[in-house]
């Protein structure tokens, strides 16, 4: 890897819970964000989640408000409620095609996609992505019975990073409380967020700069 390749993260936040549910581990954002600029030129990190809206509290809301203050686009919507044919209440939110779409929008921008799911359903953008040029690690686990990754994913990968071999530089410590407690002084505004870097040429793209904060050119004004 190297600092002059750009890389974006995709979080799918519901399968990386469960994964790190199932290994026994919390997620230090923060670290986990560090490891990866450490590794590439990383210039997005994105997370998403679908979210009860008509609860009085949410236990999720602490970490993507978070999140959305300390380097990440976070991405919602609001999940579905129903009751199944034996009258249990179910909750269902899927954001694997606000994901793809991010995804195959940031291709001409990027070099390298780390994508944070074990969904086999992704598997096709990944080939996707792969025709456009972009290298993709895919980073789950088969360390559970069953793997939380499909097989068919994995293999379709250019690499595959297990959540194990992760846990040292990007897990939280258990003493720590609360989301916040995930890194070294209070969370950011949105304008102290880092800017930025000069992209690659590109067709511009009024969309894109509007949705993830892109500029448009080297003669785009400072902001």
């Amino acid at each position: 890897m190297s600092a002059q390749q750009r890389s974006a993260l995709f979080i799918d936040g519901a399968n990386l819970y469960a994964a790190t549910k199932a290994l026994g581990f919390d997620i230090d954002y923060r670290r986990l964000l560090k490891e990866f600029q450490a590794r590439d030129n990383l210039i997005r990190a994105f997370y998403y989640t679908a979210m009860v809206e008509d609860q009085e509290y949410s236990s999720i809301r602490p970490l993507i408000d978070w999140l959305d203050y300390n380097g990440y686009r976070v991405v919602t919507k609001p999940a579905k409620e129903f009751t199944d044919s034996a009258g249990r209440r179910k909750i269902k939110g899927n954001m694997d095609i606000e994901l793809a779409i991010d995804a195959l929008e940031l291709a001409p921008r990027i070099d390298h996609m780390v994508l944070f799911s074990g969904d086999g359903d992704f598997r096709s953008l990944v080939e996707a992505m792969q025709r456009r040029g972009v290298r993709v690690t895919v980073v789950s686990t088969i360390q559970t019975q069953p793997a939380m990754i499909a097989d068919d994913l994995r293999r379709q990968a250019d690499e595959f990073i297990d959540l194990v071999h992760l846990i040292p530089r990007v897990g939280r410590d258990p003493g720590e409380r609360g989301v916040r407690s995930q890194g070294d002084g209070p969370p950011r505004s949105p304008r102290e967020l880092p800017r930025d870097v000069p992209e690659r040429p590109a067709r511009p793209n009024p969309g894109l700069e509007t949705r993830y904060g892109i500029r448009q050119g080297d003669d785009a004004p400072e902001q």
